[in-house]
């Protein structure tokens, strides 16, 4: 028996760590922290990024004729263009005002000048013959060129320009650039 209680007198005489140690160094609590740890690091380390929405097709500026605009008004999957005073500006992002069924559906693919001035989205204020020769906005009053230069810049802050409206026949003559 001398064996047993030297051997219990050396097991009392060990240092024992304290009871705090002892009951937070269980496995389940290793097991937990080591959970812990797992998940702030799937949560704070950087994650792959979304793939970007792909860029529009770049838009060319060029040179458009009345009836080489008219198919742009927003039908068939085409983009909505319309042009004020001899500019022509892509509206595809408002097509729910440009495009088929929105308020200003009229001016889409058209030279909207003289309806924007004189504030009237009807078809008489859009020009009937495509093969003549661009409405001069003849007749319009001070208050009207303001109000269409009004819009004129509104447009120039929301979309872009993408080309020009020139009478058919004057696409040569005028060249491609500006």
């Amino acid at each position: 028996m001398d064996y047993v209680e030297n051997r219990m007198a050396q097991e009392a005489a060990k240092p024992t760590p304290s009871p705090e140690v002892q009951t937070i160094a269980t496995p389940i609590n290793l097991i937990l922290v080591s959970l812990l740890i797992y998940v702030l690091y799937r949560s704070l380390s950087p994650s792959k990024s979304a793939p970007l929405p792909l860029a529009p097709a770049p838009v060319v500026f060029r040179t458009f004729t009345p009836p080489t605009l008219l198919p742009y008004n927003g039908t068939s999957d085409m983009p909505v263009y319309l042009a004020v005073r001899g500019r022509v500006f892509d509206v595809t992002s408002g097509r729910n005002f440009y495009g088929p069924g929105g308020p200003y559906e009229n001016f889409a693919g058209r030279d909207a000048s003289r309806g924007l001035a004189c504030g009237s989205f009807d078809e008489e204020m859009l020009t009937k013959d495509l093969q003549g020769p661009l409405d001069t906005l003849d007749g319009l009053g001070d208050e009207e060129m303001e109000a269409m230069r009004g819009w004129e810049e509104r447009f120039e802050e929301k979309y872009l320009v993408v080309g020009r409206l020139v009478a058919v026949g004057d696409e040569e003559k005028q060249g491609n650039g500006e």
